[in-house]
């Protein structure tokens, strides 16, 4: 069995910056604050870790209901933005999911730094949510290697003990972050750069595989091929 965990924002989409833009925008509705923000980097990390560096950079107090107005601010402004800006599916991605999900012997999941309830809103705009059963998100962890144990554990309460015997975990993801947090599961790993990361510098953090592009489906697909069956 192959066990498929995607990334989300450059790797299975582009928003157009829709993400981004809901988030300033929900820091000036919200919190009345529209300073510049520098310094805070986004790719490859969690939603969580992201609001409280903006909390921090802010002086925002970093408690339980200003983390609720922010989330509830952010996914209001969201499925604004994903209409309004000029998003789009990557290239090749709808073919390789269409593929994939027809197997019994590849399990379909999200590995991503996104509010749950974001990443749906981004799936659903862009007629991909169901090819994913199931997935590990940025809600509660700052650490993108939490978020990887935890679809580690939706894992093995998908699938029992001996099912899972021999099966082979693949992260598949646009960013340094997605490798690493590949890495500290012992997953295979599959770096794209559809991203912000250029190919050079995903290439230094060694994936098992880089490809530069997934418009060409058929040199992804056979790492998933079915195993042969003797008899």
């Amino acid at each position: 069995m192959h066990i498929c965990l995607f990334d989300i924002d450059g790797t299975l989409i582009d928003t157009g910056g829709a993400g981004q833009r809901s988030i300033l925008h929900m820091l000036e509705e919200e919190f009345r604050v529209s300073a510049p923000v520098e310094g805070i980097p986004t790719a490859g990390r969690t939603d969580h870790a992201i609001m409280v560096d903006l909390f921090d950079y802010f002086g925002i107090p970093n408690t339980s209901q200003n983390r609720q107005r922010f989330e509830a601010g952010y996914l209001k402004l969201l499925a604004e933005k994903l209409k309004e800006r000029q998003g789009r599916v990557l290239p090749g991605i709808k073919p390789i999911l269409e593929q994939l999900s027809q197997h019994t012997h590849i399990d379909l999941g999200l590995l991503t730094g996104n509010f749950e309830h974001g990443a749906r809103q981004k799936l659903e705009h862009y007629h991909l949510k169901h090819f994913f059963e199931f997935g590990a998100y940025g809600d509660h962890h700052a650490n993108r290697n939490d978020v990887a144990h935890e679809a580690i554990k939706q894992i093995q309460q998908r699938h029992s003990p001996e099912s899972l015997a021999g099966t082979s975990i693949w992260v598949i993801g646009d960013t340094p972050s997605d490798i690493h947090c590949a890495r500290a599961i012992g997953a295979n790993v599959i770096a794209v750069a559809t991203g912000v990361y250029p190919l050079e510098e995903l290439r230094a953090c060694e994936p098992d595989y880089l490809f530069e592009h997934f418009e060409e489906i058929e040199p992804l697909l056979s790492l998933f091929a079915a195993p042969e069956t003797t008899g």
